[in-house]
């Protein structure tokens, strides 16, 4: 495994009587891409906000890039870039404008700024619009230019606080495109809030999900998935008799006589699906067709959260 990005323990919140975050332990690799999934006020901004040193914590410990939290947190923000959920961008200066004001904020020199900047728009496609106003760009413009100027200080950690709030399919998976190349090219470590479950299963390496102030679960994609109930094999069979004798062997199998098919509970998994074609190469019955039904995280997301959910107030929103 390659060593810790972020590694967070027993991280603590609270707004008055309200506890936000209640002792959540968190360890995100360098070079990958989590996703913290939550519902509305569950604590997912306070998450970004405390280990991007824009809240503190009540509680618990953090190292990020090898920075302690508490203990320099200067050394943190040198390491990190943040977007928040809302584009952090001045509608009076232009897109290149924009750039090199926070080159300038990052202490670049004049040359190493405007250079650094006519690269970030040229990976973005930028560069058409380097000199309208940031006012007249449209939503995804207006988030790819909020990337480019979190990107202007080549972090090696990014929080994403729901980048693609309010962007149509088109500019959410261009913006998917940008993420997935910081990390496969530049080695990058994404930390990634959304409400878009898609997205987390279409970027994270693992994904997390956060429920009344607490971790409920970790995993991969595909791990939380088989957590949950409702996973299953469909067979289908051309001779009734195939049905029947399939029907037999599998205990709790479901068949539907109409469209000749079995339904086997089944977690998803390889070793799963090898002993449902071991029984029914035992029995002799051939199944002209076999697809693996698995929950989406859709499925896992309800499963998961509501059931320490309380009314909250909205959670403080991270600048940059």
């Amino acid at each position: 495994m390659p060593p810790a990005a972020i590694s967070a323990h027993g991280l603590r919140k609270s707004y008055g009587d309200r506890t936000v975050l209640d002792g959540i332990d968190i360890e995100i690799p360098e070079g990958t891409i989590f996703a913290l999934l939550g519902p509305n006020g569950a604590g997912k901004t306070t998450t970004v906000g405390i280990l991007s040193t824009l809240v503190p914590s009540d509680g618990g410990e953090a190292r990020i890039a090898g920075h302690d939290l508490a203990g320099d947190p200067e050394g943190v923000r040198a390491a990190i870039g943040v977007t928040g959920q809302f584009a952090a961008v001045d509608d009076l200066l232009t897109v290149q404008e924009n750039l090199i004001l926070m080159a300038d904020l990052h202490h670049l020199g004049r040359a190493e700024g405007r250079r650094r900047a006519a690269e970030l728009l040229d990976r973005l496609e930028l560069t058409e619009a380097a000199a309208k106003p940031a006012t007249t760009l449209s939503g995804g413009m207006r988030r790819k230019l909020d990337l480019a100027m979190t990107l202007i200080g080549d972090p090696g950690i990014i929080f994403l606080d729901e980048p693609t709030t309010g962007l149509d399919p088109r500019s959410r998976r261009t913006m998917w495109e940008i993420i997935r190349d910081l990390v496969d090219d530049r080695g990058v470590t994404i930390f990634l809030t959304t409400q878009y479950l898609e997205e987390a299963d279409q970027l994270a390496d693992r994904i997390a999900v956060l429920d009344g102030g607490r971790l409920v679960a970790q995993g991969t994609a595909e791990e939380l998935k088989r957590r949950i109930p409702g996973g299953h094999i469909r067979l289908r069979f051309t001779e009734p008799r195939e049905l029947a004798a399939a029907s037999r062997v599998f205990d709790l199998a479901e068949p539907d006589a109409e469209s000749l098919t079995l339904r086997v509970p089944s977690d998803g998994s390889l070793p799963t699906l090898r002993a449902v074609l071991d029984v029914l190469d035992a029995a002799s019955v051939q199944a002209t067709e076999l697809t693996v039904h698995t929950p989406d995280l859709d499925d896992v997301f309800l499963a998961l959260t509501g059931s320490s959910r309380r009314p909250a107030d909205p959670e403080p929103e991270t600048t940059r």
